[in-house]
């Protein structure tokens, strides 16, 4: 038996036990994932350093202040989260109980990503906690620090069996993927989560698949260039450009690309300075050999920005390409580094048509300051998710679901979209044995009378008893009383007026 197999079955012999389920356990283990976040911040963020030059701020930023957001949402809401959910019922089921149970799935597997290595792979673990679930856990070998310390110090916090650790490259994930899940999820290339979810089909495992793909970024020429260039350049070039929701490409029109190369210019200078090598915000590719696949991309033009490099420390310059042919192989696949390409359109109608005649991107970024065109191409494309004049800010939000369409991925999550993906939705109905008379109109020996009847029931109007609609009902009843006493009290008064009147008009006459 393979480590990776011994794993797998430990973690669902423990789920079985049913310790995962209480919803104390979940809370505690949450906290526990909280306390490693705090505790081992320091570890964290050397990890980051030695794998993507990411300085303290940006682990901070980008990493663990998003985790400690939704470690704390979590907590804050999971007992409305795994509550039962009233649902409407019809005129047969009108004295039952009927309820929609969240319900943990079992054991998930959870591939983590390189490029945000805690907040990609500890995000989805905190909704398989919170719904009850055990998982497995399989940080990216690429960024090897940061795994080494997942490995070695996660399971000093949580439950090691319920929540383990496997580290390793292709082989293990690959021995992995052949093990029996009750859900997987995976972040990363599309290449690979194509394998992902053929190996997850043999057990006809559900699975949410993270891709990335070439996330389009729309200037329109009216807008305010200045603040959209600075808001483009922090999303593109932040983490070296290993961002699967960064602005892949520009598209704008041909008299304000000029305006667009200058404003970059200036927002570069303004946050790296004259040498970006020498920023401690700028950080590095990820090896050589993803430094060696942007460079491979970037031949045959000449950078209008940037373009330098350096092979010995995995720097790459932030760089812009004005005038990039829409069909070359830099347009046909996702860049992942710090490379801008800008291609230009003759309007907002033939960016519509540019994007639409590609895959469905992961993201899409429209600058624009007409609500009305706005409003047009956010109706005439499609998208993961879509931030109109800024970019990645749609991540931070947990009430927004995080995912793909098509190529670029299913499944959603983030906070309680993470909840919801990785638990069961039980639909639940409850009856008594008594009041058999009303069920008479469905057994047989059947004519049109009883067919009558039960078609009627299920026509009748869905009858919502939903604690929301309970306080109204009462509400409107109380309402409604006071009215019918006031009422009441006016009319004995009007009465006891008139009777005094006859009664001092009798005493005169």
């Amino acid at each position: 038996m393979s480590r990776e197999q011994s794993l797998v079955q430990r973690a669902r012999k423990a789920f079985q036990t049913g310790k995962s389920k209480p919803l104390e356990y979940r809370l505690h283990q949450l906290r526990c994932l909280h306390r490693f976040i705090t505790e081992r911040r320091r570890d964290i963020a050397d990890a980051l350093k030695k794998d993507l030059c990411k300085s303290d701020n940006g682990t901070e930023l980008f990493e663990t202040m998003s985790l400690e957001g939704e470690i704390n949402l979590a907590v804050e809401r999971l007992a409305e989260w795994a509550a039962p959910k009233p649902v409407e019922k019809n005129l047969l089921t009108i004295a039952d109980e009927v309820y929609i149970q969240p319900e943990p799935l079992g054991v998930v597997l959870i591939i983590g990503a390189w490029n945000y290595p805690w907040a990609i792979t500890l995000q989805p673990l905190v909704g398989a906690i919170a719904a009850g679930n055990a998982a497995v856990i399989k940080p990216s070998e690429v960024s090897f620090h940061s795994a080494k310390v997942m490995e070695e110090l996660l399971p000093l916090y949580l439950d090691r069996d319920l929540y383990p650790v496997v580290t390793g490259g292709v082989s293990e994930t690959q021995e992995l993927l052949k093990q029996r899940f009750d859900h997987v999820f995976y972040t990363g290339s599309g290449s690979v989560g194509r394998l992902v979810m053929e190996a997850a089909s043999r057990h006809l495992t559900p699975v949410t698949l993270e891709l990335g793909g070439k996330s389009p970024c729309y200037i329109d020429k009216d807008c305010d260039l200045r603040v959209a260039c600075r808001r483009i350049t922090w999303g593109k070039f932040t983490n070296c450009g290993q961002t699967c929701i960064a602005p892949d490409y520009i598209l704008c029109e041909a008299s304000i690309q000029g305006k667009v190369v200058d404003g970059i210019r200036q927002t570069l200078l303004e946050f790296y300075g004259a040498d970006p090598k020498c920023s401690a915000d700028y950080g590095r590719i990820i090896n050589p050999r993803h430094f060696n696949r942007v460079m491979n991309l970037m031949e045959g033009y000449t950078a209008v920005l940037g373009g330098q490099s350096d092979a010995s420390q995995r720097y790459i310059a932030p760089t812009v390409l004005k005038d990039v042919p829409p069909h070359s192989r830099m347009m046909q696949e996702e860049i992942f580094g710090p490379v801008l390409p800008i291609v230009t359109v003759s309007d907002m109608d033939e960016a519509i048509r540019f994007v639409n005649e590609r895959e469905k991107p992961l993201a899409l970024y429209i600058f624009c300051s007409d609500k009305l065109a706005v409003k047009k191409m956010i109706e005439e494309t499609t998208s993961g998710g879509v931030t109109v004049n800024d970019v990645m800010m749609h991540y931070t939000l947990s009430s927004l679901p995080f995912g793909g369409v098509g190529q670029s991925g299913m499944g959603s999550y983030h906070g309680k979209h993470t909840f919801d993906r990785l638990s069961h939705m039980r639909a639940c109905l409850v009856r008594s044995l008594g009041m058999e008379s009303f069920n008479l109109a469905r057994y047989p020996p059947q004519d049109r009378q009883r067919a009558r009847r039960v078609r009627m029931a299920l026509r009748s109007p869905m009858i919502d008893f939903s604690k929301r609609t309970f306080v109204w009902a009462v509400a409107a009843s109380v309402v409604a009383f006071g009215l019918f006493v006031t009422l009441l009290v006016i009319l004995l008064i009007a009465s006891g007026l008139n009777c005094t009147c006859w009664y001092w008009q009798g005493f005169y006459n």
